[in-house]
């Protein structure tokens, strides 16, 4: 069964409107996520990551590339959110997991693994025994851009994924940490949009920032935190260090209720 037959009446896989029309509909995140993994909403999106998944990389001549949208990754009842920007072309593109088998994942899953919220530090592929304790990865982007910039349309239109994930989390979410300067922008409108207030004029994002979102309706208070992405081209230059991600994703699982190492 593909996306289109899973989704029921409505627009198909193909269709601009397929997750704003789809998203809010989705009763968890198993449907959620079926319905993410089949979106071919963006053409530029879909021709680059399956492109890519059949061109491969010479390393990775030997996997089948997962090559469709990823997926967000972890506990239904996660505290924690952390947002990125999307999958890499040769990471979660080809793995088929959020942050999986590149060297960004290498570093987030060291960082989480030191905070007490992945079972390893280490994550290849999925069935490699890698869990996630109270936290969940996902991106405002689930299909791999090319040059790793999805244009503020891409943005847009898969906006409703991320959406309705944040209120599937909702009941059980207390933090949400956002991975560079594209995730906290994207993650601003869809905070509003699902009923937290957001202070005007809305918070710059910088390494550390911390943003306390105030209780309003059938939302419970919410910390927005930022930090410098684990890109390789900040770890390399030292911007964001080990230790500077370690801080916030405490903060983090510490303002999340979760037990901090």
């Amino acid at each position: 069964m593909d996306a289109t037959e899973a989704a029921g009446p409505g627009p198909g896989a193909g269709d601009p409107d397929f997750p704003a029309h789809h998203a809010p509909r989705c009763a968890g995140l198993a449907d959620l996520d079926a319905l993410v993994a089949g979106c071919r909403a963006c053409p530029r999106l879909v021709a680059w990551r399956e492109e890519v998944a059949e061109v491969k990389r010479a390393a990775f001549q030997d996997w089948e590339y997962w090559g469709r949208p990823v997926p967000g990754f972890g506990p239904p009842d996660a505290a924690v959110a952390v947002v990125g920007l999307a999958p890499a072309a040769h990471g979660g593109n080809r793995t088929g997991r959020m942050f999986t088998g590149d060297a960004t994942g290498d570093f987030l899953f060291a960082a989480l693994h030191e905070v007490g919220l992945a079972s390893q530090p280490t994550s290849a592929r999925p069935g490699d025994g890698l869990a996630l304790r109270g936290v969940r990865l996902t991106s405002p982007v689930h299909c791999a851009p090319p040059a790793n910039r999805p244009t503020p349309g891409e943005r847009d239109a898969c906006r409703p994924w991320l959406a309705a994930e944040l209120d599937l989390l909702s009941p059980g979410l207390r933090a949400v940490v956002a991975l560079g300067g594209f995730g906290w922008q994207a993650l601003l409108p869809v905070l509003a949009e699902a009923g937290w207030r957001v202070p005007r004029p809305r918070p710059a994002f910088g390494h550390g920032a911390h943003v306390v979102l105030p209780a309003t309706g059938d939302r419970r208070e919410l910390h927005l935190l930022g930090s410098y992405h684990p890109s390789q081209r900040n770890t390399f230059t030292g911007r964001l260090t080990m230790p500077m991600l370690v801080d916030v994703l405490r903060e983090a699982a510490a303002v999340g209720g979760l037990p901090v190492p």
